[in-house]
């Protein structure tokens, strides 16, 4: 990917850990709702994901896009999810259609399947005998409203690639934290993903072709009851951390 590449949402948790390995690798243009809060190399749009003027003058000369921005709260209600998730993400879809993009990397969610973790399966689907695997071709089973705008933003990417041919890739992220899930905390082992496994698989999602894919960001832990063979297979995601080397280390958020 030669292009300039669009980072939205750009100040957030996820961004900051892409950018924290791939800040000289790739041509970016910072997107958030405001200033960054730090000094930057790149070029930064202080704009709201709705702004259909601002995301057009955003996505100029773009060939591809890293989506992330939107409400990220488990607990945000409708209007906001409604608003900043749903629509900010096919205003940009479509204006990466009508700009030319090529490639449009989503960052959806474990709450698009939350709803999975039934008490029947809790809590033996943390543990490395269980044998329940999701692998990105079930339906969405949000939840939340959050899950609910992830799984829609899912389908929008569904719906401009068959439409418009653009490649999208809807990566289902899991726990990222700067340090590592804490003994005892089985769900968040299993669905550990370190900072350097998060930049190498959105560094996968810019190099590889692909159509239409939904994958599992999640690193290469003991267990896990998402599959990243998809994203193996299509991305050449090769993941080098795992929540079994770090079980005793402490949270940092």
């Amino acid at each position: 990917m030669d292009d300039p590449v669009l980072l939205t949402g750009a100040e957030g948790r996820v961004g900051q850990a892409i950018l924290s390995d791939l800040s000289e690798k790739y041509d970016w243009r910072l997107l958030d709702r405001d200033p960054p809060t730090r000094d930057t190399d790149h070029d930064f749009v202080a704009a709201d994901i709705t702004d259909e003027e601002a995301l057009a003058d955003a996505v100029e000369g773009i060939g591809a896009i890293v989506h992330l921005a939107g409400d990220p709260r488990p607990e945000a209600p409708w209007n906001s999810v409604l608003t900043n998730n749903i629509d900010g993400t096919q205003k940009l879809l479509e204006a990466a259609v009508d700009a030319g993009v090529e490639k449009f990397a989503f960052a959806s969610s474990n709450h698009a399947v939350g709803s999975f973790e039934t008490d029947e399966r809790k809590p033996d689907i943390y543990r490395p005998h269980d044998d329940f695997l999701l692998d990105g071709t079930e339906l969405p089973r949000p939840s939340n409203l959050y899950g609910v705008s992830k799984a829609s933003g899912e389908i929008l990417g569904r719906y401009y690639h068959d439409a418009h041919d653009l490649s999208v890739v809807c990566v289902r992220i899991g726990n990222l934290t700067k340090s590592h899930p804490p003994k005892g905390y089985e769900r968040g082992q299993a669905m550990w993903l370190s900072h350097r496994d998060c930049a190498h698989l959105f560094d996968r999602c810019l190099q590889a072709d692909y159509d239409y894919e939904i994958v599992y960001g999640i690193s290469d832990n003991d267990r896990k009851y998402y599959s990243i063979e998809r994203a193996r297979e299509v991305l050449g995601y090769d993941p080098q951390d795992n929540s079994a080397e770090f079980a005793d280390a402490r949270v940092e958020e």
